[in-house]
């Protein structure tokens, strides 16, 4: 594996680098930047500053902090379109953003990109707001690449039947982005259940050793995954990069 800043490049083969916690980003055959819930400052395990990291669309899954993350400021540094549910859109609206809004089940195309939001099962009021603002229901993405090459990112959720029905028979994805860390989101076990019930060639965990509450070794779901299914797991280092 290797460390890739976030930097735009010409064509050649999609590069998918964690950036610890949920984030990750994702540079496209093309050379399209996507940013996938993007808490970069304050994430004790990002091994990037903030202002390294390019984007041309962010996709957001959900509105608390460690997700939300630095979302504005990216997109107000790199003009990027923000993709989010709609709650989040008008939120983003009115701080200036450029958005597009969308819901549970609906396609857009961004920079070429297919993005289809699809449920989790989560929590999603945005949480550094004062007060407490809604959030309107989380969400994750299957993310459909100028190679057709599909991509799931989980967004936070517990396992639930679509994974078995929903994401792996109509949207078939190659990868997928779950996480592992418990507490707030599945745990190892539930994690390699959804891994059968998919069934993509690679699953790269995430949410994982982030904060002491969330701690959990990688490797022992890698091998619960890779002793029972075709499923490869690629364990990455926050700032390795998977690269085909």
């Amino acid at each position: 594996m290797e460390h890739l800043p976030g930097c735009r490049s010409g064509a050649e083969k999609v590069k998918i680098q964690w950036l610890g916690h949920s984030a990750f980003h994702i540079t496209t055959d093309n050379g399209i930047r996507i940013l996938i819930d993007p808490f970069l400052r304050d994430n004790p395990a990002c091994p990037v500053d903030v202002e390294e990291v390019t984007a041309d669309v962010i996709c957001i899954t959900h509105g608390h902090k460690d997700h939300f993350g630095d979302s504005v400021e990216l997109a107000e540094r790199n003009s990027a379109m923000v993709v989010c549910n709609h709650e989040h859109s008008v939120y983003l609206s009115q701080q200036g953003l450029e958005t597009t809004g969308m819901n549970v089940g609906g396609t857009i195309e961004a920079e070429g990109i297919k993005i289809t939001m699809v449920n989790a099962i989560h929590s999603s009021d945005m949480d550094f707001v004062e007060g407490i603002g809604p959030g309107g229901s989380s969400c994750g993405y299957i993310l459909e690449l100028e190679n057709e090459q599909k991509i799931y990112h989980s967004g936070d959720t517990g396992i639930f039947g679509d994974m078995k029905t929903v994401i792996k028979e109509i949207y078939r994805p190659e990868i997928a982005l779950l996480p592992i860390g418990d507490r707030f989101t599945m745990g190892i076990r539930e994690a390699s259940i959804a891994a059968g019930w998919i069934e993509p060639e690679v699953i790269i965990p995430m949410h994982y050793n982030t904060f002491p509450v969330i701690e959990q070794d990688p490797y022992r779901f890698k091998e619960l995954v890779e002793l029972s299914t075709e499923t490869k797991v690629t364990v990455l280092k926050p700032g390795e990069t998977y690269q085909e």
